[in-house]
């Protein structure tokens, strides 16, 4: 599967030849190096890992110093394995964002979510609350309600809708439209959100 390690750097919005307005997010796809090439012979599968984004030596393990040595690059902060890549590539090459994707591709993109901390239902879950602020109902609106259990089955059932974490979590979103490349500043624009902070890593898949 061909893809790209990106950056993302946050949303603008663009005109389709049809003139309708299209909210796009903003992604700095690569360049990407090519850290280490796997092979069936060697590895029992082919891949290629990638490497993007640059790390301080001294934050570096001298394993991984050794590792991008052999690539002839220095440290990466983010690194990832594409499986059965559709381009032949050797150590050390650098991929840029027009080799991998064109305008029209439908790609997924791979992140970690927003963390919103400690949340009750109605925000985690969509949860409208107990019954109406009249009649007698105080400080209900957000409650979560009766959640099921009385004497039997005398215990909370496992994934029950509930108050707790919400966010910072790995989230794949499918089939994002690619509008627009800017292979000279490696920029991408895909139709939809992509999830994560301005700033997070960002894996696209084609």
């Amino acid at each position: 599967m061909d893809g790209l390690i990106g950056k993302k750097i946050g949303m603008t919005s663009v005109f389709d030849d049809a003139g309708k307005y299209v909210a796009c997010t903003v992604i700095e796809a690569g360049p990407c190096v090519v850290t280490q090439v796997r092979t069936e012979e060697k590895d029992g599968y082919d891949a290629l890992q990638l490497g993007y984004g640059e790390a301080k030596a001294k934050n570096t393990s001298q394993a991984l110093q050794g590792h991008y040595q052999k690539a002839k690059t220095g440290p990466k902060r983010k690194v990832v394995e594409f499986r059965d890549f559709g381009i032949e590539k050797a150590l050390g090459d650098i991929i840029k964002v027009d080799e991998v994707f064109e305008e029209g591709d439908y790609i997924n993109a791979i992140g970690t979510s927003k963390g919103k901390g400690f949340q009750g239902v109605v925000k985690r879950h969509g949860f409208r609350g107990v019954n109406d602020a009249t009649h007698g109902q105080h400080n209900r609106q957000r409650a979560p309600g009766s959640i099921g259990a009385a004497s039997y089955p005398a215990r909370v059932f496992k994934g029950m809708k509930m108050a707790g974490r919400m966010g910072g979590k790995r989230v794949k979103i499918q089939n994002l439209e690619v509008v627009k490349l800017f292979p000279e500043k490696n920029l991408i624009l895909v139709k939809g959100a992509v999830p994560g902070h301005k700033g997070a890593f960002v894996v696209l898949e084609k």
